[in-house]
């Protein structure tokens, strides 16, 4: 039986408003705890494992909306509280999700009919199944002073880049460069207008239409849905 635990902060079933999946139905997993340090972070409440906010598994999966109370769970648990839910894509996020070894739970989610999809920042080794689709969203020069991994940009499906101004461009320019015309001719690029501003949408738009990028709005923000 496994013994890994991973540290839960809260599970819940909705829209994918983001990047390749935007529109599926999608049972959303955040894990607890986060040392990057985003200014702009609408989930701050799972940055933090603190003992005094650890709760039962039950208590954790019954809240409801954001809070920054956190669970132990197994996958063996985690797997077979998820399979009363509808959907079948599983998407994991933080948090930092890449804080933790998810080769098992990927695996053994797709086991019993679950696609992955893990959310991470790029700064972590990402440790997940061979078929899990994994989005970097690139956090550089967060607070917490963590490089983005060469691994990482490598065993990313699609990288999706938060955008407000112009540096945040050159910024993913300098990633990008980092890897081989093969690497990156299988990846899909997104950008991400940070908090849904006209100036940042403006930005995103034109470049995507420039570069042949992607554009991901955050649909679940303009839908007002979790």
């Amino acid at each position: 039986m496994s013994m890994i635990k991973l540290p839960l902060n809260e599970i819940f079933e909705s829209i994918q408003g983001e990047g390749s999946f935007t529109g599926a139905p999608s049972i959303f997993v955040r894990l607890q705890g986060c040392p990057v340090g985003c200014a702009w972070c609408d989930t701050k409440h799972s940055w933090y494992l603190d003992e005094q906010h650890k709760k039962s598994f039950d208590e954790v999966v019954a809240k409801t909306g954001d809070g920054d109370s956190w669970c132990d769970t197994t996958v063996p648990q985690l797997v077979e509280y998820l399979l009363h839910y509808q959907a079948r894509h599983v998407v994991i996020s933080g948090g930092e999700p890449c804080l933790y070894d998810l080769v098992e739970l990927t695996s053994e989610l797709e086991k019993n009919g679950f696609s992955c999809q893990l959310e991470t920042s790029g700064t972590f080794e990402i440790k997940v199944s061979e078929s899990c689709h994994v989005t970097v969203s690139p956090k550089v020069a967060m607070k917490g002073g963590f490089e983005i991994l060469d691994q990482a940009l490598i065993r990313a499906n699609e990288i999706k880049h938060p955008v407000a101004m112009t540096r945040h461009i050159e910024e993913l320019d300098l990633l990008l460069a980092r890897l081989t015309p093969a690497q990156l001719a299988k990846k899909k690029i997104y950008l991400q207008p940070i908090s849904q501003q006209k100036r940042a949408t403006d930005l995103a738009i034109a470049t995507c239409i420039e570069r042949n990028w992607w554009l991901s709005i955050q649909t679940h923000k303009y839908l007002a849905i979790q």
